[in-house]
């Protein structure tokens, strides 16, 4: 169990995850802001992020087209035959 701590620090520490999370929110808008010079896996995860907490909702349906985008891509690639994806062989 743990100490209650003073209603200072428990809004303080609120305070820190919040600007945590507005920061990795920052990042990955970053990342999707140039698609040209991030690897895919790195793109799907800054995707994922924006489609589940993006503040707008133009924000993660733009998200969620990428990662739609992205997958298309993925399924062009020579010598993929899906079976990767679902764990077969």
């Amino acid at each position: 169990m743990s100490i209650p701590l003073p209603f200072s620090m428990r809004s303080r520490r609120n305070q820190l995850r919040h600007d945590w999370i507005n920061e990795r929110l920052r990042e990955a808008r970053i990342v999707v802001a140039d698609v040209v010079n991030h690897s895919d896996h790195l793109l799907r995860i800054a995707c994922n992020l924006l489609v589940q907490h993006g503040e707008t909702p133009m924000e993660r349906e733009d998200a969620r087209i990428l990662l739609v985008v992205l997958d298309a891509k993925l399924l062009r690639r020579p010598g993929y035959h899906g079976s990767e994806r679902e764990g077969q062989q």
